[in-house]
């Protein structure tokens, strides 16, 4: 055997490296994949890199098909590409927590909420040249990362909790800027005073640990942010701290999370005195209109950036090494948005949320250096934040809605197939077979696994769905109950 020739080309960072400072970056145009980002600092000892897979699926989110994950190969080169998955990370099992086992075969499917991909069809070519891309959240100094894989993916286990109602919460918040207004700085200077900055676990004492951003909710303390932001520190009982334009700090605690959508509710005495920002609607936003992301990127306190609404109803996933993925139905926005801008607000031109900044796109460069912010952002629509919001804040906890299905995304990109069907399920009671291909929710066209999952979690229990199905060449289309699972 002859020795190996050198590559004349500079090659992708090898799987179980991170940058330094890396920033969230994307791997594929559907859907788009978010990591987490390594933000300020060095990575710690141990740390998985680049889309390292999750060990565990979303509980309950969807039934876990049996079998181990696939190898996890490095970043893809091109948008065409899928990630595959790090082999030896523990393999989920059904309740979607580690078993323990670890696998390196690649012909075994995915799940929801673990890593996800579409199939290649049999003799697919490795990934192509070009530049490698990949997708992190914003979040500063938290090396926690995920990845898409497999093939296969659930749509929902069954919950026992049943329908439930939409809640809603009354909250006084501030008054809007006119509808005709044009200042970027008219709308910094309303929505500031409701944006913090957010210090997890060993930053609060100014080193280490996460830093994000988020905005007073309403005026009994409680402040928006991503989980992704808190996790870490919320589970090893960590303090959280938010700070005010001002630079006043208070203790905050964690009213509740949702690694599903990506959000967690704080509670501060010190956000108690500030004015709530006012919200608005992200359904209602058109491609092209401006909108001001406010933040702390990189620690920067109160660093306000414009840009427009790119796209809307982009499905994106994000989350967390060894915990669960975050499906959203995303805002896509060039507003510049960088590490510590995880769970600041997104507003139009009238100071009002429209959306919590989660995670962007940026390009690794060949020559190995850290990407940056390349103007492809995303954030979870404010929609889905009240709903997720007024959950935690009546019950401590969210919600979600399932259908009791596994699906296999089709290497055509023409819709999700059943593979499994859970008894007594949503999808039994629609009389959905092993087999049949979904080709849409309501209006919403399904190309991949994951188009499935968003176009669901975008719902909420209890409503009614239509799917638009192919079975043995026939097409039909079949309501669908969602049904309700609790985090």
């Amino acid at each position: 055997m002859s020795p190996e020739q050198p590559d004349p080309q500079p090659s992708p960072p090898p799987p179980g490296r991170q940058p330094q400072g890396a920033e969230p970056v994307v791997s594929q145009p559907r859907p788009w994949l978010a990591e987490q980002p390594q933000g300020l600092g060095q990575p710690r000892p141990g740390q998985p890199s680049f889309a390292s897979p999750p060990g565990r699926v979303p509980p309950g989110v969807a039934a876990t098909p049996p079998g181990p994950r696939g190898p996890w190969g490095p970043p893809p080169p091109s948008y065409a590409e899928h990630t595959r998955p790090l082999p030896g990370l523990p393999l989920p099992s059904a309740d979607g927590r580690s078993d323990g086992r670890s696998d390196d075969r690649s012909d075994d499917r995915g799940f929801l909420g673990g890593a996800l991909a579409e199939p290649e069809p049999d003799g697919a070519t490795p990934a192509r040249a070009g530049l490698p891309r990949w997708v992190w959240p914003a979040v500063a100094g938290l090396a926690l990362v995920l990845g898409l894989t497999g093939g296969a993916l659930a749509a929902g286990l069954m919950a026992q909790d049943g329908p439930q109602a939409t809640i809603s919460v009354e909250r006084r918040t501030a008054q809007p800027l006119p509808a005709d207004n044009s200042s970027i700085a008219s709308v910094a200077e309303e929505v500031l005073p409701s944006t913090v900055q957010i210090l997890a676990g060993s930053a609060g004492a100014g080193s280490g640990g996460a830093t994000g951003s988020g905005f007073v909710y309403d005026d009994e303390g409680h402040v928006i942010t991503n989980n992704h932001v808190v996790a870490e520190a919320a589970e090893a009982g960590q303090d959280i701290r938010i700070v005010d334009q001002d630079g006043n700090r208070s203790a905050a605690r964690v009213v509740g999370r949702s690694t599903v959508y990506d959000l967690a509710v704080l509670e501060a005495e010190g956000a108690r005195s500030m004015q709530p920002a006012a919200v608005g609607s992200a359904e209602q936003m058109r491609v092209g209109e401006t909108v001001v992301a406010i933040g702390s990127p990189l620690g920067l306190s109160s660093t306000v950036t414009s840009g427009i609404i790119s796209a809307v109803n982009r499905p994106v996933t994000t989350g967390e090494s060894r915990s669960d993925n975050s499906y959203i139905n995303a805002v896509q926005t060039d507003a510049a948005i960088n590490p510590g801008n995880s769970g600041g607000p997104l507003v139009n031109l009238q100071g009002q949320v429209v959306g919590v900044n989660s995670a962007i796109a940026s390009l690794g460069s060949v020559s190995g250096d850290q990407g940056g912010n390349i103007g492809v952002g995303f954030a979870i629509p404010i929609e889905q934040v009240e709903v997720t919001a007024a959950q935690i804040l009546q019950s401590g906890k969210a919600q979600y809605p399932v259908i009791g299905a596994n699906v296999r995304g089709l290497p055509s990109l023409d819709g999700a197939r059943v593979e499994e069907i859970d008894r007594g399920s949503p999808a039994a009671d629609a009389d959905l077979e092993v087999g049949d291909v979904i080709r849409r929710v309501d209006d919403a066209l399904v190309t991949s696994s994951i188009d499935l999952v968003v176009a669901i979690r975008s719902h909420v229990p209890g409503e009614e769905v239509t799917l638009s199905v192919t079975r043995s060449g026939r097409d039909f289309s079949v309501p669908v109950t969602l049904d309700a699972k609790t985090e």
